[in-house]
């Protein structure tokens, strides 16, 4: 019988769960005795401007897109206490876990998940009506408390958007790496080889690094176009970092 191979997903528990106090209820769900699923990765995070534009980056210029960045950094949920605003970011791992995972999760709208399946956990969220400064209704924004990666494409993009390597324990770590030989510096949404000043190192030698995030660093400090954006190499260099202004 061939060995099935394991997937690895990312999930976020997102502000308005935290806020409803749901986290113990959506671990659960995901408990490794009853889906197979087991932890790689987890952290905390005060999820910064360039990581939530990366993370929504599909849906840039959409009606929703404002809404969707000001919810997933906490400011919807938690406008007068900033000490609240994160989300629990996980790597799960298993046999066919990004399906398993998001069967649990249920639609991504509320109102069908309670539709198709009243006991999975996106029922418990709500749909929120959006209005444009003149009070017109313009759509909805979905509060479905969980994401969800959605197919191993998404799933690895996600991944190293969120974590870095080193977050996750080498043996459960399926995404390509390399070491790095050199320091590389950001400052001002720019990468260089060299020191500039009011810069910070972000990888130095030695460092382990996304494989695909160093083919984007040296596309960069060699003056090529990148594979992709700047952002995605460094936002989570910048999780937790520095307490960022309303």
């Amino acid at each position: 019988m061939a060995k099935q191979k394991l997937e690895s997903s990312l999930v976020l528990i997102k502000p308005d769960a935290m806020k409803n106090s749901l986290t113990g209820y959506i671990l659960s769900q995901f408990s490794q005795f009853h889906t197979g699923l087991r932890f790689a990765a987890l952290k905390v995070v005060a999820v910064n401007q360039s990581l939530a534009e990366e993370h929504y980056a599909e849906h840039k210029g959409k009606f929703f897109y404002p809404a969707l960045l000001q919810y997933i950094r906490g400011f919807l949920h938690y406008p007068d206490t900033p000490q609240k605003r994160r989300v629990i970011a996980i790597v799960y791992q298993g046999i066919n876990a990004i399906q398993t995972i998001r069967d649990i999760c249920g639609a991504t709208n509320p109102h069908e998940a309670r539709l198709q399946k009243p006991g999975c956990i996106r029922a418990l969220g709500t749909v929120i009506p959006l209005h444009d400064d003149k009070g017109t209704f313009i759509g909805n924004r979905s509060d479905n408390l969980i994401h969800a990666s959605a197919n191993p494409q998404d799933a690895e993009r996600e991944i190293k958007l969120w974590f870095l390597p080193t977050d996750i324990p080498p043996i459960m770590r399926d995404i390509p790496t390399v070491t790095s030989k050199y320091c590389y510096y950001y400052k001002n949404n720019s990468i260089s080889a060299q020191y500039l000043r009011r810069s910070f190192c972000f990888i130095s030698p030695g460092d382990i690094v996304w494989r695909s995030d160093m083919k984007v660093i040296n596309q960069l400090t060699n003056g090529k176009k990148p594979s992709y954006s700047i952002n995605a190499v460094i936002a989570k260099y910048l999780i937790n970092r520095e307490i960022e202004k309303d």
